[in-house]
């Protein structure tokens, strides 16, 4: 739950005069301006889709509509995909029969509370809920046997319910838990951290920590170092904290609460025992800087031979949008470029065009994101109810 000061802060906001549907509310905190608008929302028509502005060659179509609130995606060797919606607490299963590029069999093969991520190994499926982390062996028809509890002891969720799995070169599965809350001290060591697990589920420890909340997370391919993007504290203002690409290394610490960005201090909390700038010695900086409030949820690098060779590497984001500032942000997939040595060297616009009208509305905000074994990327938007395949359709020059 978010801590007293922030729901005193919220309610100020929420009991300000009456607004039309298209201003945005503003407050003050803590000496900072903060705003919170939220885009309405309008339908995912044929035309909306339509105008979604890719780069020349690549193509986005409807993979499934009408999906419910789809969030992680898994896609198995196979092209079986199976898609988490929270709300419903179930996990479904999609195959394109007819390989036309939509999908025609939506099945649900699992049903528990707060069901969210989703990784696949060795012929089973991880499903993370809150607090627990199941495991199931996928038949022969994609469907799946009974959920084998592996845990049911994960920390508290708080602010931050979503918890997502990957499993890495290692063999080892990794869980990102959040943290509880905007700006605090945890006293469960586990929350706001990236945990490593084996994957009979023994093993259980913190790999890295100070991490609000990294939802999207994975290693690059040639390098096979780990990177994720963190999601920046609220009520900074407009323009913090930034979302930040954190290259993940075990036993690191990325400062959250106390320190953010390139070694910045929030107003609170403090460290115990040291002063903030001592701290912020000992943490690890970002790799890169990110739009403040964009929200980034999937992560995946492009391992696929249908993209044109210079995407080979990249990783690609989706930011799920903002609501605690006056313009929006994110509302798109982004585009991290990685050099030949590995290292994030910037972001660029990948796939935009969800918000309409001015920014005003949108119709969709992009959640999940993986790899179809075809090269195309598969994205859910758990806004509109629609999964999205892009493709590189332009075969010229490639």
């Amino acid at each position: 739950m978010r801590s007293p000061a922030l729901l005193t802060a919220a309610a100020l906001l929420v009991t300000s005069p009456i607004l039309a549907q298209n201003d945005y509310e503003k407050s003050v905190k803590d000496g900072f301006a903060v705003n919170v608008f939220k885009p309405g929302k309008v339908e995912a028509t044929d035309a909306r889709v339509a105008q979604l502005k890719v780069p020349a060659g690549f193509t986005i179509t409807r993979f499934a509509a009408n999906a419910g609130k789809p969030r992680m995606l898994a896609v198995a060797s196979n092209g079986d995909v199976y898609v988490s919606d929270r709300d419903q607490g179930t996990v479904q299963l999609l195959r394109d029969t007819n390989k036309d590029g939509r999908a025609d069999l939506m099945k649900e093969v699992a049903r528990r509370p707060d069901l969210h991520g989703l990784a696949l190994r060795d012929g089973k499926l991880y499903l993370a809920a809150i607090r627990e982390l199941y495991v199931a062996d996928i038949k022969t028809d994609g469907t799946l046997s009974e959920l084998k509890t592996l845990y049911k002891d994960l920390p508290d969720a708080g602010q931050h319910p979503n918890r997502t799995l990957n499993f890495g070169p290692d063999g080892q599965l990794y869980l990102s838990v959040g943290s509880t809350c905007n700006a605090c001290d945890e006293r469960n060591q586990e929350n706001a951290t990236l945990l490593q697990i084996n994957p009979d589920g023994s093993g259980r420890r913190v790999w890295a920590k100070g991490l609000r909340n990294t939802i999207g997370f994975g290693w690059h391919p040639a390098t096979r170092q780990l990177f994720g993007f963190d999601h920046g504290i609220d009520w900074l203002g407009d323009e913090d904290q930034r979302e930040e690409l954190n290259e993940l290394k075990q036993g690191a610490d990325y400062g959250w609460p106390y320190v953010y960005a390139d070694g910045q201090i929030p107003p609170h909390p403090q460290p115990s025992g040291e002063t903030p700038a001592q701290y912020a010695a000992k943490t690890t900086k970002p790799a890169l800087l990110y739009a403040a409030h964009a929200a980034p949820l999937g992560m995946v690098f492009n391992t696929g031979a249908q993209f044109p060779k210079e995407y080979q590497n990249d990783a690609f984001v989706t930011m799920h949008g903002s609501w605690n500032r006056a313009q929006p942000s994110g509302y798109r997939i982004v585009r991290v470029r990685f050099n030949a040595q590995g290292r994030p060297t910037g972001t660029e616009d990948f796939i935009t065009g969800w918000l309409v009208n001015d920014n005003k509305e949108q119709f969709g905000r992009v959640c999940g994101i993986a790899q179809h074994p075809d090269g195309s990327l598969l994205v859910s938007d758990d806004s509109g109810g629609v999964i999205y395949r892009v493709a590189y359709t332009d075969r010229k020059g490639k």
